[in-house]
C-alpha cells in the first residue's frame, strides 16, 4: 500500500515540475523597430547588435522593408 502512495505522489511531482517548466518556456517576446539601425536590415547579427546597444535583448530582421526589430522579454 505505501509503495503504490508513493508511486503516486512521485508521479504528481514529476506532472507538476514538467508544467511549471512549460509555463517558464513561454515568455511574451515584444518587438519594437530599431530607431537607430540605418539602411537595409541584411543580417540579423548586426541588427542584434545594435539593438544590444540600445538596451534590447537582440534584435531581427524583418518585413518587406528589411526593417530591424528589436527583441525584449516583457
Amino acid at each position: 500500500m505505501e509503495r503504490k502512495t508513493f508511486g503516486l505522489l512521485f508521479l504528481l511531482l514529476l506532472l507538476f515540475s514538467s508544467l511549471l517548466m512549460v509555463m517558464r518556456t513561454k515568455a511574451r517576446v515584444c518587438e519594437s523597430q530599431s530607431p537607430g539601425f540605418k539602411g537595409a536590415c541584411a543580417m540579423d547579427h548586426n541588427c542584434a547588435l545594435v539593438c544590444k546597444n540600445e538596451g534590447f535583448s537582440g534584435g531581427r530582421c524583418k518585413g518587406f522593408c528589411h526593417g530591424c526589430f528589436c527583441t525584449k522579454l516583457c
